[in-house]
């Protein structure tokens, strides 16, 4: 996903970050899964909810993994090619949000297959993301956003 040319008054991040988020995302999720059932996959789960949360509701600039890769990564890399408008990987972290509370209301209802669903869909979404550079919760936003102005 690019935005060629977002409106400068709204923020813009290197396309590499939300790449390297989702690759960790991908990881917790998936231990997540190993491990659905006990304390430790719950945690996961709880954990990706608030990584989620931040990026969602405090903004890209407060995610977990976004500042490890502003921190640590990006200084060791080229300056990206192009920046990228920060509202659709952001309406991704809703899209995770959404998922991951609701694993969360399935774990404490006892709903585990529901639990499972929920943050294998959030790994799918994720593994996408980090593997193939396809941001789905993006390519839902840009659906969104041309259904609104239309």
């Amino acid at each position: 996903m690019t935005a060629d040319a977002p409106a400068p008054s709204r923020p813009v991040i290197d396309p590499r970050g939300p790449r390297f988020g989702a690759a960790i995302t991908t990881v917790v999720l998936a231990v997540a899964l190993l491990l659905s059932g006990t304390v430790v996959g719950t945690v996961l789960v709880a954990w990706q909810a608030i990584a989620f949360g931040l990026g969602a509701l405090v903004g890209l600039q407060a995610q977990p993994y976004g500042i490890v890769f502003r921190r640590l990564v990006r200084p060791r890399l080229s300056p990206p090619r192009e920046m990228e408008d920060a509202a659709p990987p952001r309406f991704a972290q809703v899209v995770g949000l959404i998922f991951m509370v609701v694993a969360l209301i399935a774990l404490v209802a006892g709903l585990g297959i529901v639990a499972t669903i929920a943050v294998a869909l959030a790994l799918a979404a994720a593994f996408l993301n980090a593997a193939f550079n396809f941001c789905l919760g993006c390519e839902m936003y840009l659906v969104w956003a041309r259904l609104r102005h239309s």
